[in-house]
Order: C-alpha cells, then sequence, then structure tokens
C-alpha cells in the first residue's frame, strides 16, 4: 500500500478503505446484496463527511474513475459508493464483468482534503500557483465544472497543458478564461492495492 500525506489515515483505516472497495465490487459481480458497510463498527475518522475518487486500472490503462467532490456522507460509505461507480457507471466504459476483475491491476482510493480558493487575475498566473504532483484542481464557470486529481501530474508535468486540459475537459476551447470563474485547489491521501481481485482471495484464506 502507498499513501500521501494529507488527511493523515492510519494503516488500519487505509486497509478498511481498500477492502470496503474491493468488497463492494466483488458483492456487485456476485449477485449479491449490497448490504453498506456497518458504521457503527467503524473508526471516527472513517465515519465523519469526506469526498472520496476510486480509480480502476488494467495493463491496458485506467478502466473506471468515478467519485464525489463535496462531503456528503461518511467516508466509509462514499468509498463504497464510488468503488461501484467506477467499476459499473463510469460512462466512459462498459461495466465491469467477474472476468475481467481478475485483470484490474491496481485499485486506488483517493480520499479529497478541503477546497482552497485561488484568487487568479489570468491564466498563467494560475499556471504559477500550482504545485505539480501534489495539487488537485477544479475549475467551475456559469454551471459547468470540471476536475483533475493530482494523480493526472503523472501524464501532464506541464502547468499550461495541466489547466488547459481540464478547461477542455469542462468544454470549453483550450484559451477560454473569465474573470468569473471559480478556482478551487485541493489535496489528495492515496491508498492503494495491487492485484485487488488477488490480493482479496488471499486474506480470505489467511
Amino acid at each position: 500500500m502507498a499513501a500521501t500525506p494529507s488527511i493523515r489515515l492510519d494503516e488500519p483505516q487505509r486497509r478498511t478503505l481498500l477492502e470496503t472497495a474491493v468488497t463492494a465490487i466483488e458483492r456487485r459481480l456476485a449477485g449479491a446484496a449490497l448490504e453498506p458497510p456497518d458504521l457503527a463498527a467503524a473508526s471516527s475518522a472513517l465515519r465523519c463527511s469526506a469526498a472520496s475518487f476510486v480509480t480502476l486500472k488494467t495493463a491496458s490503462g485506467l478502466r473506471g474513475c468515478c467519485g464525489t467532490l463535496e462531503p456528503r456522507r461518511a467516508l466509509l460509505l462514499d468509498v463504497w459508493h464510488n468503488a461501484q461507480a467506477s467499476a459499473f457507471a463510469d460512462r466512459r466504459f462498459t461495466p465491469l464483468e467477474a472476468r475481467e476483475w481478475a485483470t484490474v491491476t491496481e485499485l486506488e482510493v483517493s480520499v479529497l482534503s478541503a477546497f482552497e480558493p485561488i484568487e487568479a487575475r489570468s491564466e498563467a498566473e494560475l499556471q504559477r500557483s500550482l504545485v505539480p504532483g501534489i495539487d488537485g484542481l477544479v475549475l467551475q464557470w456559469r454551471g459547468r465544472r470540471a476536475t483533475f486529481l493530482p494523480k493526472v501530474w503523472e501524464q501532464l508535468r506541464d502547468r499550461r497543458e495541466f489547466v488547459q486540459r481540464l478547461k477542455m475537459k469542462a468544454g470549453w476551447e483550450a484559451d477560454f478564461w473569465a474573470a468569473d470563474i471559480e478556482i478551487l485547489r485541493y489535496r489528495t491521501e492515496n491508498v492503494s492495492i495491487e492485484r485487488p481481485a488477488a490480493s482479496q482471495r488471499r486474506r480470505r484464506v489467511g
């Protein structure tokens, strides 16, 4: 497992989040009752309202990524729902099938920090304020909104490309700018597991 120091969950809490995400997907694949995790047995940190994303990857690349930007339910429940959304409701992909689950090479949970507004009078000023590899970014304007998680810096190391690709994701032109555009920065704590299907089986045997 690997984590970045932002929310500062401890190791058992990180493990619980991963196990919850894997279980949510596997129960759906098995056609079992989708009972949410028991919050009464969870630590206080996992019962707190928080926003998260769950990302699935295969050897071919991204296989699903869904999440929430604003805290609206307990972190444990948020991860439960987002794991299922990433596997079965990401519109960029067909719903995950049981045979394909074994090909998922990585499952990652990203827990978002609180938003920090950025005041920038130009795109150039915004670019200078960003910390590559660390900052997640939200751009919103007149009902449209898009975000890039900090992990996107692995593919887009250049600040200019990062911002312009995010604008295009929102449906704007690459050179779009508005004086009243809202800019929000956040960071994440990431915890991941390799070969989640096999890892879950090893835990059951153990």
